[in-house]
């Protein structure tokens, strides 16, 4: 990504020098430098513009994004992801919140913009970003962060694969790597493929979440294609894992449920996320140990080695992004080691 910028004086050196060859040369050369000082990537979504407490109503914005930025402020971990998988460099988040994988993708003078749900608005204006781009937890940050820089909000919508192409596109454009963007996801596309054809083929499965030493069934997103339901459901979804009941909310009752339900329905393999290892929770069991017990030793998949544990970082706090989707397909295609 490049960090270079017109400079006012060295124009002026260059006009001076081609006075003498006359004016058309001085001319062309600022008119060519004001049309690249003026390139934008277009992008537009439908962004919710009710209330809190209202119910979601929503109006498609359109923003102008500078190519080639040269410091980009970011709230969404997945775009992080992509835009440092591309080659990208991000100025600017809440560095608190940076997995561990992705903060090679920081400046190494990366300022703290903040936390996922509130922004350090003195600190961003002050840094002058060129571009901000938040989304999921981060997306109520858009007005007031809008009013310092162009500002787009990549939260996930449609299908996983829908979703990753759009951003990863978008993002190509915005840092000249459009080749680069089109061959990565040609690759996690492929990856994706693979893994569907492993986990449908595997029997039934059922995603878990487990934290503070309770469980949770884990479904299809269903028509709720976006945030949380999304991210739940990306085990089914978007892997291809045929859910051990087709209700899975409903044989729940909710999504609460104890060692009984999976000795129950005892589905082929349990795909497990510990959400409090991905959210740094004190003091808590890790997933493994709150499911090494009698009714889940009963269970066909704990007695046929089919409990697979999900990197809880990639499949709980990112879930997108170049990097983590490979993170993602790697787990699954675990069971077919």
């Amino acid at each position: 990504m490049s960090t270079i910028r017109p400079i006012a004086v060295l124009s002026l050196v260059v006009a001076s020098a081609l006075v003498a060859g006359g004016c058309s040369s001085s001319s062309a050369a600022e008119e060519s430098t004001g049309a690249a000082a003026a390139e934008t990537v277009t992008f537009s979504w439908d962004r919710n513009v009710a209330g809190e407490d209202e119910e979601p109503r929503y109006e498609e914005t359109t923003v102008e994004v500078p190519a080639d930025p040269e410091k980009i402020v970011v709230f969404d971990m997945a775009s992080l992801d992509t835009i440092g998988a591309l080659g990208g460099e991000v100025a600017g988040a809440p560095l608190d919140s940076v997995p561990e994988y992705l903060q090679g993708y920081l400046a190494e003078d990366a300022f703290n913009a903040g936390t996922l749900f509130e922004a350090d608005l003195v600190e961003i204006e002050s840094q002058q970003p060129d571009l901000i781009v938040v989304g999921g937890r981060s997306s109520a940050l858009y007005e007031d962060l809008s009013e310092i820089a162009p500002t787009v909000d990549l939260s996930l919508t449609g299908s996983y694969t829908e979703h990753l192409e759009r951003s990863a596109t978008f993002l190509g454009q915005v840092l000249g790597a459009e080749e680069e963007a089109a061959t990565a996801l040609a690759e996690v596309e492929a990856g994706i493929e693979e893994a569907r054809a492993v986990a449908s083929a595997a029997g039934t499965g059922l995603g878990v979440m487990v934290s503070g030493g309770k469980l949770s069934a884990l479904a299809p997103s269903g028509e709720d294609a976006s945030g949380r339901g999304a991210r739940g459901g990306l085990i089914y979804d978007a892997f291809g894992v045929q859910p051990v009941v087709e209700d899975v909310e409903a044989a729940t009752h909710g999504e609460p449920i104890s060692f009984e339900f999976l000795l129950e329905h005892d589905p082929d393999y349990l795909w497990v996320i510990d959400r409090d290892a991905a959210t740094g929770a004190e003091g808590t069991q890790a997933a493994a140990a709150v499911l090494d017990n009698d009714i889940v030793k009963q269970t066909t998949a704990y007695q046929q080695d089919h409990v697979v544990y999900l990197d809880p970082t990639a499949w709980y706090i990112v879930f997108g992004g170049l990097d983590t989707t490979q993170i993602m397909i790697d787990d699954v295609m675990q069971i077919a080691q």
